[in-house]
């Protein structure tokens, strides 16, 4: 597993030990664990990739949280943003879905002709998923070994000593994920998960980007440029 050495890791790393300590599963067992999957078989994403969440903007600076479930698990797509695939992927169905809902919500949206967010995540969206690493080719392989109790510290730890961050929960799982964000600090967009499963029940036309953008100017933040997606 990556070595947590940057400073915002280091932070990310306080937080789950804060909860760990209330937990069964240490950090220690959890790096353990996915040391082994890797040297059974692949995982992903590449090491040095899982947290690049925490690298594209300081944790002060969030405005947008986009939660996910777990990492893509085909070749070469998760790098470490959720919804987010790597340069020269084609964009899986759930992120063609969301490019679909910002063509219709956002005036002058272009699709990018990539699937790679990095662009949304520099300007303060954080995309994060609940567990951070899957094994090739089977989804949710990395449930319940820890993962999920430094995710709900991350959130904790916004919900607290942050405000005015829009939350954007897709799906019952990111929906009950987010269930402790307090409404009276922050806003709380939910809707049907963008998944082709799902998206005509109530995603497409939920207008959530717009919203968003309309929420952050209300708390007097600079709005998402959801057109900035250059290839990186």
């Amino acid at each position: 597993m990556q070595k947590i050495t940057m400073n915002g890791q280091r932070t990310m790393f306080a937080f789950y030990t804060s909860t760990a300590k209330r937990t069964a599963k240490s950090f220690s067992e959890l790096t353990k664990f996915v040391e082994a999957e890797r040297k059974k078989g692949t995982v992903y994403p590449p090491a040095d990739q899982v947290f690049t969440w925490t690298t594209m903007c300081n944790i002060s600076e969030v405005k947008v949280v986009m939660l996910g479930q777990d990492p893509y698990h085909g070749p070469r797509q998760a790098h470490g943003l959720c919804f987010s695939v790597q340069k020269g992927i084609t964009p899986p169905p759930s992120l063609e879905n969301m490019f679909k809902e910002l063509l219709q919500d956002i005036e002058g949206f272009q699709h990018p002709g990539h699937g790679t967010l990095t662009g949304w995540a520099k300007q303060g969206v954080l995309l994060l998923n609940a567990c951070l690493t899957v094994r090739a080719h089977q989804a949710n392989s990395h449930q319940g070994k820890g993962w999920e109790q430094f995710t709900d510290a991350v959130i904790s730890w916004l919900n607290k000593n942050s405000s005015g961050i829009v939350f954007m929960l897709w799906g019952s799982y990111a929906q009950k994920k987010g269930s402790c964000i307090d409404k009276k600090k922050h806003h709380v967009l939910t809707a049907v998960h963008p998944s082709p499963l799902s998206a005509h029940r109530g995603f497409f036309g939920c207008k959530h980007f717009s919203q968003c953008n309309k929420l952050l100017q209300k708390s007097g933040k600079t709005p998402i440029d959801w057109n900035k997606l250059p290839v990186e």
